[in-house]
């Protein structure tokens, strides 16, 4: 009769060892990366400190030193004053000490993620003069048009953010319309092309704006070098 072949059987597959290997490549890989983000972390927190610095000269002109506050409902305050967090503004200053204007923060939603923006308020003129995007991802070539389109800076020259008489609110909604189309000194002219960029960066502002400067106008004596130093002399 003839031999029948001796099956042999499949070799098994180390599957704890796997794991075992797998589980201990992510964790390593994980205190890799925990390990570089917190190394870099200060560099990165320099950089960005660095860049908003930057900002609030851009947007205030004329202002050599600038000076960091918290700002609530219930007032303004230095920074290096309290230990709460809060949404900080920027006051810059002219070599004599006199307030040149605010630098103010603002975010809204763009065509490819949120677009963070600082703008430059000067409160005796009830107007926003300048704006600078920090960060944002737009479309190159659309979205990024905002940066340079002149005529679309231009409408930072002198934008109207007065209060309403109660001076409770802005006395008008800062606005985006149609490019071509803008009538009233508190509409922004959009870019043909980067309507959504645009739209955004008016939003930005619109949002920061009415929250922000009725309380900057009840408090405006404690944005004042003159009050600051009482201030600090007293404590």
């Amino acid at each position: 009769m003839e031999e029948q072949p001796v099956e042999q059987a499949a070799p098994q597959t180390p599957v704890m060892a796997m794991f075992r290997t797998l589980t201990l490549t992510a964790l390593l890989s994980g205190f890799l990366v925990v390990m570089v983000v917190q190394w870099a972390m200060p560099y990165i927190e320099a950089n960005q400190k660095a860049a908003t610095e930057a900002a609030v000269f851009n947007v205030v002109h004329g202002a050599t030193t600038s000076r960091s506050f918290v700002i609530s409902e219930s007032g303004i305050v230095p920074v290096e004053q309290t230990d709460k967090d809060g949404f900080v503004i920027y006051g810059g200053y002219d070599a004599s000490g006199g307030l040149k204007g605010l630098a103010i923060p603002g975010v809204a939603s763009g065509y490819a993620g949120p677009v963070y923006i600082m703008f430059g308020y000067q409160p005796e003129l009830e107007a926003i003069t300048a704006y600078q995007v920090l960060t944002m991802t737009e479309t190159p070539g659309l979205g990024d048009k905002v940066l340079t389109d002149e005529d679309f800076l231009a409408n930072f020259d002198r934008l109207d953010a007065r209060l309403s008489a109660d001076g409770s609110a802005l006395a008008n909604d800062v606005v985006t319309v149609k490019s071509g189309t803008k009538q009233n000194a508190w509409e922004i002219d959009a870019i043909s092309g980067a309507t959504i960029t645009s739209n955004a960066i008016g939003q930005a502002v619109n949002l920061s704006a009415q929250q922000w400067l009725p309380v900057i106008h009840q408090h405006l004596d404690s944005l004042t070098l003159n009050s600051l130093t009482e201030s600090e002399a007293s404590e």
